[in-house]
């Protein structure tokens, strides 16, 4: 109890004492100003690292992934438009943007140790890749896509009749998510033979089908005809 005494009044008196006080004074506001700094500066450095320029930086996504959505209609459209790999790989909200950041983390241990630097080796991976990808936004409920897509703002009226027709019965249902269907929507599908698209044409919308149509054309065609009604 004596020892608590002298701790209690030690501390009054480092604070009581205008040297102290002014000693505290100074160690707060250095503090916060530091604190500050150091935000504003892990901020600029966040979004630095979360831009097109940065993203397309290395040879790797330049040539390979953003070579491709250059030719997409998700880069160049009739309504101007245009999304950005920060766009559809990294969520809005700070929190989650958190959480994406260290999971990309270990791309840098791949630039480092050149997984994917050559083209025969990005295609190798490709499949892989992707379904990392796909399992992704599965998890998350597309939560990337509905940064700039929703639902609830979508007009089903002029959509295609088949357009509307699935998006009434799976995405507004809850039954699937936008990544189940739009697979390849901004870079090139890897092979895809033996590999479950996730979501299948229904019968009675399949209209005229050829011999030999695998569910993979199906769904092919299917968002062609999506994508040519969305804009």
């Amino acid at each position: 109890m004596e020892r608590i005494k002298r701790l209690i009044l030690w501390a009054w008196r480092l604070v009581s004492t205008p040297a102290g006080t002014l000693s505290l004074g100074f160690l707060t506001l250095g503090g916060f100003i530091g604190g500050v700094m150091f935000w504003g500066a892990f901020n600029t450095a966040l979004e630095i690292t979360n831009t097109e320029k940065f993203c397309t930086s290395c040879h790797e996504m330049k040539d390979n992934v953003y070579d491709e959505l250059t030719r997409t209609i998700h880069f160049s459209n009739r309504s101007g438009v245009r999304a950005s790999c920060p766009d559809c790989h990294v969520p809005h909200q700070w929190t989650d943007k958190i959480a994406r950041k260290m999971q990309a983390s270990k791309e840098v241990w791949g630039k480092i140790f050149g997984t994917i630097n050559t083209r025969p080796k990005f295609l190798e991976k490709r499949l892989e890749l992707a379904q990392h990808e796909w399992a992704r936004l599965k998890a998350n409920d597309s939560l990337e896509c509905r940064n700039c897509h929703s639902s609830v703002a979508m007009d089903l009226q002029k959509q295609t009749e088949r357009a509307a027709t699935i998006h009434t019965r799976y995405l507004l249902s809850g039954k699937a998510t936008c990544i189940d269907c739009h697979k390849g929507i901004a870079h090139e599908l890897p092979n895809m033979q033996g590999i479950d698209p996730g979501w299948k044409m229904p019968r009675e919308l399949e209209g005229t089908t050829t011999s030999g149509m695998t569910p993979i054309d199906d769904l092919r065609r299917a968002m062609m005809e999506l994508h040519a009604s969305n804009f």
